[in-house]
């Protein structure tokens, strides 16, 4: 066990200071990056009845994935010809300004508390047709922040000028947030690493979810590494499963 913890800080901190790896961008036709192509599909096609217009990916614990995926997954989807809008709301251990080099000067958390105007934090990347609103400075009240009535606004405001609106959520067991974001967005994914999330943090993490009545769409296992597997690539990502209904 104190193996895995030492494993986990280490991501971690690399996460948090590199941002994660957007192999959909780096190596696009890896057969990697057409599993995020099934995912993306089996996520469109989790809502036959309504389009999704937000999605929260979130998982148990810290360091389980979730931003990789989420932050992937935004670009093959604005690969697609989709206009995407992708937050990262994690205001405690933010990554999303690391991983497509943009400014983290002002963010959601200046949004929130007034200090700047949605023209102002919506920030272009690298893909065409993505675009990203940083976590901006660590405020001292996260719960607060986005359990406001102004990130309801920004939420409508976003739905109205993207195609898709997809929020990076911090773990679901580690503090309240997620539950918060879970009962605005559309639907939410939870990330489950084969190998590493204990059944009961899972069990756990779903229970608060459907607390909130959040639309669970369905799970994504990650990090089902094959033996052989080399490199950042391969000892990281392993392979992804599509989407699994609840």
């Amino acid at each position: 066990m104190s193996l895995f913890k030492r494993k986990n800080k280490k991501l971690d901190n690399y996460s948090l200071k590199h941002g994660v790896g957007l192999i959909t961008y780096d190596d696009p036709s890896s057969t990697i990056s057409e599993q995020f192509n099934t995912i993306r599909t089996n996520i469109q096609f989790s809502s036959v009845d309504k389009k999704l217009k937000s999605i929260l990916f979130t998982s148990s614990a810290p360091s389980e994935g979730k931003s990789t995926i989420s932050n992937n997954v935004a670009v093959t989807w604005a690969k697609q010809g989709e206009k995407v809008i992708l937050v990262d709301a994690d205001l405690r251990r933010p990554t999303i300004h690391k991983t497509f080099d943009v400014s983290n000067r002002i963010g959601l958390s200046s949004y929130l508390l007034g200090n700047a105007t949605l023209e102002e934090i919506i920030q272009p990347t690298m893909v065409k047709d993505l675009y990203v609103i940083a976590s901006g400075p660590i405020p001292p009240n996260p719960s607060e922040l986005l359990g406001s009535m102004r990130i309801k606004g920004l939420f409508k405001a976003l739905e109205d000028k993207f195609g898709l609106l997809i929020l990076d959520a911090p773990p679901t067991n580690a503090v309240t947030d997620a539950q918060i974001l879970a009962a605005q967005v559309d639907g939410v994914i939870l990330v489950v690493p084969q190998g590493l999330a204990e059944k009961a943090g899972v069990a756990h993490a779903k229970q608060a979810l459907d607390t909130v009545h959040a639309n669970i769409l369905g799970a994504i296992m990650n990090r089902v590494t094959k033996a052989e597997s080399q490199g950042y690539y391969g000892g990281y990502y392993g392979g992804y499963y599509g989407v699994e209904k609840k």
